[in-house]
Formats: structure tokens, C-alpha cells, sequence
């Protein structure tokens, strides 16, 4: 059953792969094909692949249009397009002989370069085509809605409250989250007005912002606004800090899941808040889940006092599902179950503020408050730079860690809207401005990447490529477009790298040529495209040892038990 399981993946994660490099490969090759026959320069061939055309016998892929012949090969790794007189030396047809204006090498300098970027500029532009596409077909967004305002932040004194839909900040109109984000991020002093909705009526905040310390994906440390606010809600997780409360006498433990009051059910801390409250006088009964990925559910009666905070139960904002072992917060102490109060006397009201406060320790003592079983403890724990996976990106930064793990199911989603825009006018400038942003990203990354900043034990070959492109698919479509889009971006940037027989190394001989006001010689351009090859192998050699790497990591117990009979 295993191995045909495993077998139905590799061949989703094929499927995927293919596909996703075939469209890659036809918008790069369609970018030459385009520009040339625009140039009036004469194409050969249009090779979707490499080797012979798909089929057998008299059945083949392969069809002539006039001088062109187009062929699909069966190794899908790669494609291009021959045009006439691209390569000096190369025999031609008789037909394609015949007309030497029609040749690649008489043409303009200009000319050529523009044959030559064609191929990733067309890869640049797929993610803008994809982008625009999504956005008319509609895509779910966050709303500027109030998820959650954590307490003794500068909102929470400005009386913002979960459930508010803000509209403009400093006078500039926001409809979805991510403006929010980006009014807030963009300034880190000073104060801001913010206009909100509630129950229908209309009202203004002044807002303090608060410098915060934040790295980005690749572990660079920025200064940006804090308020506060967060677009996220949290499940009614509790906290128990003494034993001596009625909470922990009713049997309540740090980390029970409360989903019931009084047989109704809640949804995140504020409707449990709200429902205990509303409960009366009396006895409240409490559905509890004790194991998140269980559906099992148990009931513990406590007195009904009004107010959680008198019954003993406070917001388990950053409790401890895992610790990763021979960590520096297992060697600390530090246990599953755990309840961080509190980092440097500052007390922690989100896993994330927790996080960011690890992440910019830069390596020092951090002083920590725990509630274990009902008792306040302290614990001294040094955060290591390691290595982290970065989501989307699929690679690995460096930042500061501790070796905790929350738990990413308990985060309810707040108020989602369908963002859908027909006009070609403000969704074509909105998918362009989506794709800068991936690639300045990617550039970003890249840099790092030969600097050493970024472990080039993440560079993938095809099979690392197959697996994020079928682990995308399985995901949903939007994901395995979004990832497309990752790849096209990254297939256009590479290509114009100075590596010969890459678009790029072409382009360098096309200028070189221009400057010397002459070709260079055939000898010339084969010792070039001799280094350019040698290189690509290397690359393409490091890239499948990293692919093999990880798989033999993944799978060292099995190949260890295979190994021991």
C-alpha cells in the first residue's frame, strides 16, 4: 500500500513538474520566436525538449510551416529556437542559404539583443498575464477587519476593538488588509489617525506607533510600526498560573481548548470571554479539548463569576506545544506545555511578538517567566543561529531561535472578502506591482545566495523542482500558479546571467562583437560556449547532489534499515 502510494505521488509530482516546465519553456522559446520573425530573421527550428520528436514511426510530433519545423522531444528539460545564421559555421538548407538578409548575423546589434531578451522577458511577463488572470477570476483577500487588538498595545489604548473595519488611515482609504499593513510598516514614529466602522457608525482613533524590530524572510533586521492590530483571530486556548485558582481546582490545565459554554459553541477567546460572562449565576459547564488533532471532548464544571479573569484563566498567548530536542530551550528547561508570560520582565501577548523578540536577541541571555502546572518559574535561555526554512521561498535563512513550537491550529481566519477586478487598467498595474515584488525578493535572495549568506545547499535540480511543484498542485491550483509564478520569475532572471550559451553570455558576445566591429571567430565562440557548457553542468551537478541529499536525509532510517538487511 505504501509503495503505491508513494508511486501515485511521483507521479503527480511528473505531472506537475512537466507541466509547469513545459509552459515555462514555450513562453521563454515563444519570446525568441516572436522577436526574431519581428526582426525578419528566418527560424529554423522551434524544439519544445531535447532529443527526437515525441512518437514512433511516421507518428511524430513534429510538423514544417513554411522554412520552420516545429518539434515536441521527449526530454523535457530544456528547449530553442535555431534561426539562420545564429551559429557561424552551421550548415543550412539550400532554402535558408538563399536568403542571407534573413540570416541572425546580418542583422543590427539591436536586433539581436532584443531576440536575445525576448526569451525572460517573456518570462517576466507571464507572472503579470497569471496575476492579471487571477484577479479577474477573483481571489480571496483579508478585509480591513479588527481580527484581534493585543492587549497593552497603543490600539488597545486608542479603543479600537476586535470587529472594527478601518477605511483609511491618515486620510489614504484602505478596503483590504494588506494596505492596512503596508500604512502601518511604512512609518515606525509618531501617530496616525485611523478611521473605523462600528455598528455602522463612523469614528476616528489617534494611534501611537511603536518602533519594532522585524526581519524579513531572509533574516534582515528593520525598523517598522507596531500598533497592535492583527487581521488573525485565536482559539479560546487557556492559561492557568495558579493552582490555588477555581479554574485549576475545576481541573483546567495551561493549553485546554475551551469549544463549548454551556453547550454553545466558540469560535476564539473573545466569544469565550463574552460567553462565560453572559452565563449568569451559578455553575458553567465548559467543553474542553485537551488534544488539538483529537476530536475528543471532555466537561468541567466551574463557578460562573463573571469575568475569566476571576475564575482563574488567562489567554494561553505563547504555550509550548514542542521542544526541539538538544535545543537551547531544552537545555534551559524548558518543557511541551510550558506557558511563556513573560521575555525580560516584558510580558508576551502573541506567539509573534514572542518570536520577533527571539529573533533580534542576536544570540543574548533572554530571561523568561513560565507557568508550569499552576507555578511561576524563571528560566534563562540563549537563542543559536540556525538555519530556518523559509515557506514559499524554499530555501533556508539564518535567524536566532530557541527551539519552541507553538501551534499553527489555533488561528482562526478573520474576516475574508472576494477581491475581483475586470478593469485591465487597475489589474494590470496591480499584477505588475505583485510581480516586482517577487522579483526584488528573488534578487534579494540571489545576492545572498552568492554571498553565502544563504546556504547554496538549497540551489534544487529537477527533482527538488518536481517535488515543490507537486507539493503546490496538492495544495490547490491557486498555490501551484502562485509557484509558476515564483519559478517563471526565477527562469527569467537566471538567463541573463553572463554565462555562455545562457541568454545572457549571448548577449555579452553580441556587445563584445559590436565594440570589435567584428565576429569573433568560430574557433572563439566555441571555446565560449565550451566554458558555458562546463559551467551549466556544474550547476546542473551541484543541483541534483542537493536533490539526492535531501532525499537520502529524509530517508536515513530507511536506507539504514535497508543497508542492515
Amino acid at each position: 500500500m505504501n509503495f503505491l502510494a508513494g508511486l501515485n505521488q511521483a507521479s503527480s509530482y511528473v505531472f506537475a513538474f512537466v507541466v509547469m516546465l513545459g509552459v515555462l519553456i514555450f513562453v521563454h522559446e515563444l519570446g525568441h520566436f516572436l522577436a526574431a520573425k519581428a526582426c525578419g530573421i528566418r527560424v529554423l527550428k522551434f524544439s519544445l525538449g531535447f532529443g527526437s520528436p515525441i512518437g514512433f514511426g511516421r507518428f511524430r510530433m513534429r510538423w514544417v510551416r513554411g522554412y520552420t519545423e516545429y518539434v515536441v522531444s521527449w526530454i523535457p528539460l530544456g528547449g530553442f529556437v535555431k534561426m539562420l545564421g545564429e551559429n557561424p559555421g552551421d550548415e543550412e538548407s539550400p532554402d535558408a542559404r538563399a536568403n542571407p538578409s534573413e540570416a541572425m548575423n546580418t542583422k543590427p546589434m539591436w536586433q539581436k539583443l532584443v531576440v536575445v531578451f525576448a526569451g525572460p522577458a517573456m518570462n517576466l511577463l507571464l507572472p503579470v498575464l497569471i496575476f492579471s488572470g487571477i484577479l479577474a477570476v477573483g481571489l480571496p483577500q483579508a478585509d480591513a477587519v479588527i481580527g484581534e487588538v493585543e492587549p497593552g498595545s497603543p490600539a488597545a489604548a486608542s479603543g479600537l476593538q476586535p470587529g472594527d473595519r478601518i477605511t483609511a488611515i491618515d486620510g489614504v482609504p484602505v478596503g483590504w488588509w494588506r494596505q492596512v499593513d503596508e500604512e502601518l510598516n511604512s512609518r515606525n514614529t509618531g501617530e496616525l489617525s485611523v478611521r473605523y466602522e462600528r455598528d455602522d457608525v463612523e469614528a476616528t482613533a489617534r494611534v501611537a506607533i511603536e518602533p519594532r524590530q522585524r526581519q524579513d524572510v531572509f533574516g534582515d533586521v528593520s525598523s517598522v510600526g507596531w500598533v497592535g492590530l492583527d487581521h488573525w483571530r485565536t482559539r479560546a486556548m487557556l492559561g492557568l498560573t495558579d493552582r490555588q485558582s477555581h479554574a485549576y481546582r475545576a481541573g483546567l490545565r495551561s493549553g485546554d481548548l475551551a469549544t463549548a459554554v454551556n453547550g454553545a459553541p466558540v469560535e476564539d477567546w473573545l466569544g469565550f470571554a463574552q460567553a462565560y460572562r453572559d452565563a449568569g449565576a451559578g455553575e458553567v459547564q465548559l467543553e474542553i479539548q485537551r488534544e488539538l488533532d483529537s476530536d475528543e471532548r471532555v466537561n468541567v464544571t466551574v463557578p460562573a463569576l463573571g469575568d475569566v479573569a476571576a475564575l482563574g484563566v488567562i489567554r494561553a498567548n505563547v504555550f509550548i506545544s514542542k521542544v526541539t530536542e538538544d535545543s537551547p530551550a531544552e537545555r534551559a528547561g524548558l518543557l511541551s506545555g510550558d506557558l511563556i508570560l513573560s521575555v525580560d520582565g516584558v510580558p508576551m501577548h502573541s506567539f509573534e511578538t514572542f518570536a520577533q523578540v527571539v529573533r533580534a536577541s542576536e544570540g543574548r541571555d533572554l530571561e523568561l517567566v513560565v507557568a508550569r502546572d499552576g507555578e511561576l518559574i524563571e528560566l534563562a535561555v540563549v537563542p543559536i543561529l540556525a538555519q530556518v526554512d523559509v515557506p514559499g521561498l524554499e530555501v533556508t535563512v539564518p535567524r536566532y531561535r530557541m527551539g519552541v513550537m507553538g501551534n499553527n491550529l489555533l488561528a482562526v481566519s478573520g474576516s475574508i472578502g472576494f477581491e475581483q477586478v475586470l478593469n485591465p487598467l487597475v489589474a494590470v498595474p496591480r499584477a505588475l506591482g505583485l510581480t516586482v515584488d517577487i522579483t526584488r525578493v528573488f534578487l534579494k535572495g540571489l545576492g545572498k545566495l552568492i554571498t553565502g549568506e544563504v546556504s547554496r545547499d538549497q540551489i534544487a535540480g529537477p527533482i527538488g523542482i518536481a517535488e515543490i511543484a507537486g507539493k503546490a498542485l496538492e495544495r490547490g491550483w491557486l498555490d501551484y500558479l502562485q509557484t509558476l509564478i515564483l519559478i517563471s520569475i526565477n527562469l527569467g532572471i537566471l538567463n541573463l546571467l553572463p554565462i555562455p550559451i545562457l541568454d545572457g553570455g549571448q548577449a555579452v558576445v553580441f556587445l563584445v562583437e559590436g565594440i570589435r566591429r567584428a565576429p569573433l571567430s568560430l574557433r572563439t565562440r566555441e571555446f565560449v560556449q565550451q566554458i558555458g557548457v562546463a559551467v551549466l553542468l556544474m550547476l546542473m551537478g551541484f543541483a541534483f547532489w542537493n536533490d539526492m541529499s535531501r532525499i537520502v536525509t529524509r530517508n536515513w532510517d530507511r536506507v539504514v534499515g535497508w543497508l542492515n538487511g
